[in-house]
């Protein structure tokens, strides 16, 4: 089947925050990003999030510079191609970001708005385009720093009620052990881990083994951002599994970090990756080996995200609770209709629909838009 783009639509969005999330490298209080919108020549559209923010904290790529990289390279390279007859393969669409380097998140926007559009033409959902089954996701929550430890368990508690399947802190050099240790001591039994957001050093690796006294999950993404060899070396002293996420790029990122055993987890953001081939691709890799898991982390991302993530989550490679929680969780209003919810400890992916099965809520949506640009093909 010929896709045949007609337009392109740009939006920069800002959805305020419920609360303000903090990490090790800064507090968001509003969701920016950028929105897709890809329409075929019968109107049908496919639409995608690139979830970046206006400071380059988790990432290099912001809204300037993906925006940039959107306008003067990826969308002028398509509409070239376009006018060449459409993409048929994945490939053919593709082939048109080689001569880019990095910026994953760009890239990403675009890939995925393909694959949604493909699936609207083909009257399926997104899941069954990439080629899952609709299975219940099951879902874990994600809690930025805390002014306190009380404040800590009562979000904890928030959640757990909610049925949440995992708890998953943020830690920083001065808030770690020793809320781990309160936090631990309330809920013993609990599903933990911890996300360090590459706030740590070697030079910390006594005190990062002490981590293994409190049963946790697993440690996300320790040491340096970019780094695969320091993790083989504090993998090999901690019983605790390391689990990567800012490090890893490519499924052949994965593939390093798993056989070189700096880590037996890794976390598969769809556009840190690049796209959901790729993301597809590192979770077949995991399954090769029984003692490697994956799951889907989130990057605060609106409804449009949080439901690319959702049918990520139902291929077969994931296999642990993602951060995948409810709009709820972080938004007043969504811009998606029905909004997603988690139902005792599970998100249920529409059964029925084409795309992402979902209604885009486009009014809401100009409301919150500050820039927007459309690119006729």
């Amino acid at each position: 089947m010929t896709t045949n783009i007609k337009s392109i639509t740009l939006r920069h969005v800002e959805l305020p925050l419920l609360a303000p999330f903090r990490t090790s490298f800064g507090t968001q209080t509003i969701k920016d990003c950028i929105l897709v919108e890809m329409k075929n020549s019968e109107g049908l559209s496919g639409w995608s999030e690139i979830p970046v923010t206006r400071d380059p904290g988790y990432a290099y790529e912001t809204i300037k510079t993906a925006w940039h990289i959107a306008e003067d390279f990826l969308i002028p390279s398509l509409v070239n191609s376009q006018h060449q007859g459409g993409f048929e393969t994945y490939e053919e669409f593709m082939n048109n970001f080689i001569h880019v380097r990095g910026h994953n998140l760009a890239k990403a926007g675009f890939e995925i708005a393909y694959w949604v559009l493909r699936a609207e033409q083909e009257n399926k959902t997104l899941g069954e385009i990439i080629g899952s089954k609709s299975r219940p996701v099951p879902s874990g929550v994600s809690i930025g720093i805390q002014k306190n430890v009380s404040d800590l368990i009562k979000r904890i508690n928030y959640f757990l009620d909610q049925k949440y399947q995992r708890i998953k802190m943020k830690i920083e050099p001065g808030y770690d052990l020793d809320v781990i240790a309160q936090i631990r001591k309330e809920f013993p039994s609990t599903p933990l881990m911890v996300d360090a957001n590459s706030a740590y050093g070697l030079k910390d690796i006594q005190y990062l083994k002490k981590l293994d006294e409190f049963d946790l999950m697993m440690i996300e993404q320790p040491l340096h951002y970019l780094d695969i060899i320091d993790h083989i070396q504090l993998q090999k002293e901690m019983k605790t599994p390391i689990c990567l996420d800012e490090s890893i790029h490519s499924s052949e990122d994965a593939r390093k970090a798993l056989d070189s055993n700096a880590c037996r987890i890794i976390n598969i953001k769809v556009a840190r990756v690049g796209g959901l081939m790729e993301s597809k691709k590192i979770s077949e890799y995991v399954q090769k080996n029984d003692s490697w898991q994956a799951w889907c982390g989130g990057m605060l991302e609106t409804g449009i995200g949080r439901m690319i993530n959702v049918y990520l989550q139902t291929l077969p490679g994931f296999t642990l609770p993602g951060d995948t929680s409810g709009s709820d969780r972080y938004f007043e209003k969504d811009i998606i209709d029905p909004a997603v919810v988690v139902e005792d400890g599970f998100i249920h992916p529409p059964k029925n629909g084409s795309g992402l099965a979902v209604d885009i809520n486009e009014k809401f949506i100009s409301e919150i838009t500050t820039k927007e640009k459309v690119f006729d093909f």
